[in-house]
């Protein structure tokens, strides 16, 4: 058995809406379309910073020619 399952216990729909919830009442409903902006803007950088190393190869100099 998984230890984050036997820690939690399942997650189901009930606990899910409670979550939310919870994060409605201590954000309140105007603050949470900016944090999701946020939230997404990072999420864009990560993608485009992963992109970027994995696709652009370091050149190393050779610094025998001369």
């Amino acid at each position: 058995m998984n230890f984050l399952t036997i820690f939690l216990g399942e997650f189901g729909m009930p606990q899910i809406l409670l979550v939310l919830a919870v994060i409605l009442l201590l954000f309140g409903g105007k603050k949470i379309p900016e944090l999701m902006k946020g939230l997404g803007s990072g999420v864009k950088e990560f993608k485009k910073a992963a992109k970027d190393d994995t696709t652009e190869p370091k050149k190393e100099e050779d610094s025998t020619k001369e």
